[in-house]
């Protein structure tokens, strides 16, 4: 498969999408999320792909929506009816894909792109990363999710403070907010995102994929729905019974 904007890679059961517009600080367009969206149906459909990491080239993650065409066709406070569509896609593919999605935060991680990643499973980057919320600075508003899903990660004052001033904040403030899972050197992101991979890959796919599920829609319900639909599941976890003889005979599966 051939892409211009992205690339993909797999490896060990790990296919990474490396979001490749350097020049453009990985701005987000409507080929970015197309040729997303078509590597992740490609993965989807890989079974030898039990993680999923996305990144991006160069000196950012991204920097967001990309300006130049905001600035050519976007009045009111809108960002294009098609790209919204594209971008939902996107977002709604990393959440229903039933392996785990690492978002490898490599530098600036900025207003789209802070909406597409907090779908995203988990989430390392490296102590030079920097996050941001800049709508406001541009007369925008968020049409991806953000003003959800940013209140539900770090609380509504914290989010509304980062909208309201549209200030950058460093990789270990949004580690301490919880924005974020972990920090680590920039020399070591490949490699502590690799490890973290691995671990995940060491354990069943079926459950991970259980687990998913069932966690994403907790954040949508209140708890005695998310209790019934737990307890009402209907899920097949295919190694079950591999595992629980490895268990039993001393090893881990």
């Amino acid at each position: 498969m051939s892409f211009e904007s992205i690339i993909l890679e797999k490896k060990e059961g790990i296919a990474k999408i490396t979001l490749n517009r350097p020049q453009a600080l990985n701005a987000l367009n409507e080929q970015i999320f197309s040729e997303i969206l078509a590597a992740l149906e490609d993965i989807g459909k890989d079974e030898s792909v039990g993680v999923v990491v996305i990144t991006g080239a160069g000196r950012a993650f991204s920097a967001g929506r990309d300006i130049k065409a905001l600035r050519e066709r976007e009045v009111g406070g809108g960002t294009g009816t098609e790209i919204h569509g594209m971008a939902r896609e996107v977002i709604e593919a990393i959440e229903n894909l039933p392996k785990p999605v690492i978002a490898m935060v490599n530098g600036y991680c900025l207003t789209g792109a802070l909406e597409m990643f907090m779908n995203c499973d988990v989430i390392i980057a490296s102590e030079n990363a920097v996050f941001g919320d800049t709508h406001a600075r541009w007369g925008l508003r968020p049409l991806w999710g953000l003003s959800q899903r940013l209140p539900r990660a770090v609380g509504v004052v914290k989010a509304k403070e980062l909208a309201f001033t549209a200030d950058m904040i460093s990789a270990q403030e949004a580690e301490r907010i919880g924005l974020i899972n972990k920090v680590v050197p920039a020399e070591k992101l490949e490699e502590a995102t690799r490890e973290l991979a691995q671990k995940m890959l060491s354990n069943s796919r079926g459950s991970i994929a259980a687990y998913k599920y069932l966690i994403n829609q907790a954040t949508k319900v209140d708890l005695a729905t998310g209790l019934r639909i737990e307890a009402e599941a209907n899920i097949v976890i295919e190694d079950t019974e591999e595992r629980l003889q490895s268990f039993s005979k001393g090893t881990r599966a």
